[in-house]
This record gives C-alpha cells, structure tokens and sequence, in this order.
C-alpha cells in the first residue's frame, strides 16, 4: 500500500465515521440523562430523507441538514411523549420507533428516488495541515460538518464534566428521584436530552443523503444506527472512548471499501457484513464482564420515572 492508497482508505474510514459520530454522542446524552432510545435508525432515515427533500427542493445543502435535525427532533420529541409524559415502555416504543421510521421515510421518499441534486458542501482544507501525508487529507481537508463532528466531542465532555448543567443531567440519569427531590426538572432535562439526541440522529442521517451520497433510496442508513447504539455501550458511556469507537469501526467501514477497490478476491456481501461483524465481536466482548456495564452505565438507564413518587 503506498501513500496514496493509505491516504484515500484513511479519508474512507473519517468519512465513514463521522455519521456514526452525530448518531452516538446524541444517544449518549440521551442515554446520560436516563432515557433509552432505541429509534435511532427511525430518526436517522426521516433525517436523511426530509433533508434530501429540502435540498432538492430549495437547492441549499445547510437548509437540507437543518431540515434533517428538525424530523429528527419531531421524531424524538414523538418518543418523549409516547415515554415521559405517557409512560410507555421505552425498549417497545423505541422498537416501533424504528419501525414507524423505515417504513414512512420509504414512503415519503418516493417522489425524490431518481431525483438527483448537484447541491454540496465544499471542503475546508487548513492550510499547513491539508498537504501532510495520509493525515492531512483524512483529518484537515474536511467539510465544515465533518469538522463540527469532532467538535462536538469537545463540548459534550466539556458540557458533561464542566458545567452544572452537565452534572444536573448526570444526576437525573443516575437518582431521578433524588434529583425531583431537590428541586430539578426530571421530565424537562430528559425531554431536552431526548431532542438532543432526535437532533444529531437527524443530522446523521441527511449526511448520509446530502453531503456523502447526494441521494436517496429506501434504508440508506442500512443500520448504521444500531451501529451507533452499540458503541455508547462500546464506549461505557464516555465521550472519549466513543469518537475513539466511531473512528475504528469508520476504519472497518474504509477497509471494505478498499478491499472492493482493489479487487480482493473475497465476495461483497462477506465484505459488506465486516461492520456488522465487528459490531457484534465488540459486544461480547463487552459483555463477558458485566460488572463494566453495570459500573458505568446511568443507573436509571430506561427506568420510567413517577414524579409523585
């Protein structure tokens, strides 16, 4: 492999990463503040599609991401009610979630399957920076959404750690009792946490439309969003070790693509299936000690809570 090649399947794996990016630090507030979300992928794909829609329509990639945050905060927002204010098993109603998601996202996008959109977002190379060998083009030749992911990294461990703010979110996902019993807003900090998270799965998922792929077909996602869920799991619940996640499985993501580039003699579908796999590899690994999880993860996590209680 020359510098080229590590170039290219290094530029592959941040690209593929950086969905997985969005999708994971927004469930990971939502999951720090109690709540489990498992309709990631239903919010990713009605962010992918209302933001293809929208930049078709209007010709304005940022409109379409904007767009694409707000279905998915309608859609987690959809899922507070339905759990907070309702009180609906949060596993079952994340399930259906998903469901509800797959199947409106195909149906809204009918109309946009052969349209096609020259609306992009034009990359940002930092000068100095763009020109170093296989990490210039991979990490300093990004567009300024892929540049915002890793911010985003920055200012959830700053937000979680640094600020009161952070540690009232921390507390509810933790004693939501305590917390009420002090004065916090439960259901108001979980209901933010959750909009939170419906607003990066949306971001996710219109990446995938308007800024990698330019387009859209049915489950373009193709379950990057479990994907996601399992690497707060993978990450125990920390900012650090998710981005560190994400960026190994972008790089499974790259060496497929790679692998098909250059014509290893391996069939498709077994190359295809190389994330999945390593999804599920890491999860029993994970699991084989328990006491990680359980040391880790908010003690409330997915727990219903009854203010008058």
């Amino acid at each position: 492999m020359d510098i080229q090649q590590a170039s290219s399947l290094a530029s592959s794996a941040v690209t593929a990463a950086i969905p997985l990016m969005f999708a994971g630090v927004g469930e990971l507030i939502t999951e720090k503040s109690g709540v489990l979300n498992l309709g990631v992928e239903g919010m990713m794909l009605m962010g992918a599609v209302t933001g293809y829609a929208l930049t078709t329509v209007t010709g304005d990639p940022w409109l379409g991401l904007l767009a694409g945050m707000g279905a998915g905060i309608a859609m987690a927002l959809l899922f507070g009610f339905l759990t907070l204010t309702m009180q609906a098993n949060q596993v079952a109603t994340g399930l259906s979630l998903t469901i509800f998601g797959v199947g409106l996202s195909a149906y809204v996008g009918k109309p946009y399957t052969s349209a096609a959109t020259s609306a992009t977002i034009a990359a940002w190379p930092i000068p100095g920076l763009s020109h170093l060998p296989v990490a210039g083009p991979a990490l300093f030749s990004l567009t300024p959404v892929d540049y915002l992911a890793f911010l985003m990294f920055a200012v959830v461990g700053w937000f979680l750690y640094r600020t009161r703010a952070g540690l009232v979110l921390r507390s509810v996902g933790e004693s939501p009792q305590v917390a009420h019993s002090v004065g916090f807003p439960v259901i108001g900090v979980r209901y933010g946490a959750t909009a939170f998270g419906g607003a990066m799965a949306g971001l996710a998922g219109s990446y995938y439309s308007v800024v990698q792929l330019h387009l859209w077909q049915e489950q373009i996602t193709a379950g990057r969003g479990w994907i996601a869920l399992a690497l707060v799991v993978f990450a125990t619940w920390r900012p650090g070790r998710l981005l560190i996640g994400a960026l190994l499985f972008g790089a499974v993501t790259g060496a497929q693509f790679y692998a098909q580039a250059v014509g290893v003699p391996v069939p498709t579908q077994f190359l295809a299936m190389l994330p999945y796999v390593a999804t599920i590899v890491v999860l029993v690994l994970i699991s084989r000690n328990p006491n990680t999880i359980r040391l880790n993860a908010p003690a409330s996590l997915g727990k219903a809570f009854y203010g008058a209680a």
